[in-house]
């Protein structure tokens, strides 16, 4: 980007060029028309003519974006906890984003907060994906329903609430399978799942949390989009930024459907589950 506006006026090429960049970077075309406006409004109100100030104003514009949708709470971990416990938050995603991985992290980030989480295996398809998230559960020290392989998801995610009310726990975290946005069966069984949990606690599921692979580019917006659609995202958690990633999309998610960023993964540890920060995540683009 600096390398790009050094030494250059602010005029349409150097605009057309800022966009073809941020395109490429995986901002998507909304948004980046978004930031793009406020540029242009800051540069006329301001009376900018030198093309070097330009990344500072994206950088400022990419932190009022992301901090937009983001709802201003005290409450733990940001999440709409409501007013008699537990918590009801419903995990969705495509294979391989690290949802069980990151409902594990959540679940560390809750008792961190003083809360009692208990986690669901609502991921009754995939071998062995019930025994992993055992696994960080006995880790972590987290109770785990599950059912047999097989078993009906939306009876799992039932009986995980059922139990939460008995046993006083704060919190459930709802793992489920992966899938495709594609397949429509399986977007319509989350449906169903998220219907169950409304009747086992009304308001349920009071969060919907997207998992998205930030190596994914344009790709992820694509399936936050159907997402979405189908079942209400009401957040999304952008793992393996600790990569080659540079995480564009959550700009894009962001500017163009006005969901928040609730979390990053920037590692495989429990403890590397971060709450997002619009500003630290802006910076962090332009280094």
């Amino acid at each position: 980007m600096r390398q790009l506006v050094a030494g250059r006026t602010l005029d349409e090429s150097l605009y057309e060029d800022l966009e073809e960049t941020l395109i490429l970077a995986d901002v998507g075309v909304v948004a980046t028309r978004k930031l793009l406006e406020e540029v242009r409004r800051r540069v006329k109100e301001e009376g900018i003519r030198d093309g070097s100030r330009v990344p500072e104003l994206l950088k400022e514009a990419v932190e009022e974006l992301l901090e937009k949708p983001l709802s201003v709470t005290d409450q733990p971990l940001g999440l709409a906890w409501p007013e008699e416990p537990p918590l009801a938050v419903l995990v969705v995603g495509v294979n391989g984003s690290g949802k069980t991985t990151t409902v594990a992290k959540l679940a560390q980030k809750l008792k961190e907060a003083g809360e009692a989480p208990l986690l669901a295996a609502a991921d009754t398809f995939r071998a062995a994906a019930a025994e992993q998230l055992e696994v960080w559960g006995d880790r972590l020290g987290v109770p785990v329903i599950r059912q047999k392989e097989g078993a009906d998801p939306a009876a799992v995610a039932f009986d995980a609430l059922q139990a939460a009310k008995a046993r006083g726990k704060t919190a459930v975290l709802v793992d489920t399978a992966g899938r495709l946005h594609t397949e429509s069966n399986l977007m319509a069984e989350l449906k169903k799942i998220r219907r169950v949990m409304g009747r086992a606690l009304p308001g349920a599921p009071h969060e919907v949390l997207l998992v998205l692979d930030g190596t994914m580019g344009q790709n992820a917006l694509q399936q936050a989009r159907l997402f979405h659609q189908e079942v209400g995202v009401t957040g999304v958690v952008l793992t393996k930024l600790d990569g080659s990633a540079r995480g564009g999309v959550a700009v894009a998610v962001a500017g163009e459907l006005g969901l928040p960023v609730r979390f990053v993964g920037v590692g495989e540890k429990a403890e590397d589950l971060q709450p997002f920060s619009p500003k630290e995540f802006a910076e962090a683009l332009f280094t």
